[in-house]
């Protein structure tokens, strides 16, 4: 079974408006993830804090019982803070430089993904924390594999160009934990 994104995400940062009902729309696709390690409260029912880790966890073993796999599709090529008009609430605000590929004018952010902006995968901090990521959700959640949105943008440095074996796509395949799972 492969899932959408399952990393949080803020199903409220859709400015557009339903024509029809003039309410403001909602993200339900998560495909603008805010954490790489917390999986979305968003789909998760009852009013307790975390119980979302539980009930996913629950879910993977449900679906192992039955003879599947769970395949998640991941997002690490962008986060859902957009561009210099987005809101800071994870990277931008831990080390913009570093978490981002940024223009010339470091106000702005380089687009490679068509979101606003561009995660810095060829920098060592950004490779081992998506690393550690994959690595969580295989040994904490028990998934099988991951389907990569994006997955270029994981191949290429600070400045867009392809660097191939140097690249974040070459320390995943030779991880002694993810190049277990099934890698999309």
């Amino acid at each position: 079974i492969e899932l959408l994104p399952v990393f949080e995400f803020n199903i409220n940062s859709i400015v557009n408006i339903n024509p029809e009902t003039g309410k403001r729309l909602k993200d339900v696709w998560g495909y603008n993830p805010v954490s790489f390690f917390a999986v979305t409260g968003n789909y998760s029912y009852g009013p307790k804090i975390k119980e979302q880790v539980f009930q996913f966890k629950d879910f993977v073993k449900r679906v192992h019982k039955e003879g599947m796999e769970v395949i998640l599709d991941v997002v690490y090529n962008h986060t859902g803070e957009g561009n210099e008009m987005g809101p800071t609430l994870s990277f931008k605000g831990i080390d913009n430089s570093v978490f981002y590929i940024l223009e010339k004018n470091k106000r702005y952010y380089s687009n490679y993904s068509g979101t606003g902006n561009t995660l810095n995968c060829s920098h060592a901090a950004v490779k081992e924390m998506i690393l550690d990521s994959l690595r969580y959700w295989v040994t904490e959640m028990h998934v099988d594999g991951f389907r990569f949105d994006l997955a270029a943008i994981l191949g290429r440095d600070s400045n867009g160009h392809w660097i191939g074996d140097l690249s974040l796509l070459k320390d995943i395949a030779n991880d002694p934990i993810i190049s277990g799972s099934k890698l999309i």
